[in-house]
């Protein structure tokens, strides 16, 4: 089992600046895909950015240029720098674990999800 606890959140201005932390416990093997997915209210579940085992990373058209995902392994912790904040990037983030090492944007190829963490950007 794993548990992915996000944190980070919060309420920001247009143009500014978040990062999102995702803690992973339990079984940490490193070796899987971790991601960030987002539900904006009222509208479905999206993929925003993935990162496998290899360190590549893979971002949404939405997010590209302003968000970057990292890890960090010895402390088992996930990274969603969010920056050039909109307010269509308003919504509930959640941190995920992959099914495979190979990243994936399709929900079901991700096995474990945070309870997410609220991002809120006023214009």
């Amino acid at each position: 089992q794993v548990q992915l606890v996000e944190s980070g959140g919060g309420s920001v201005q247009a143009g500014g600046s978040l990062r999102l932390s995702c803690a992973a416990s339990g079984d940490t093997e490193s070796s899987y895909c971790m991601g960030w997915f987002r539900q904006a209210p009222g509208k479905e579940r999206e993929w925003v950015a993935s990162l496998n085992t290899y360190h590549k990373t893979t971002y949404s058209d939405s997010v590209k240029g302003r968000f970057t995902i990292s890890r960090d392994n010895t402390s088992n912790t996930l990274y969603l720098q969010m920056s050039s904040l909109k307010p269509e990037d308003t919504a509930m983030y959640y941190c995920v674990r992959g099914r495979y090492s190979i990243c994936y944007i399709g929900e079901h190829t991700y096995r474990y999800w945070g309870q997410g963490t609220q991002v809120t950007v006023s214009s």
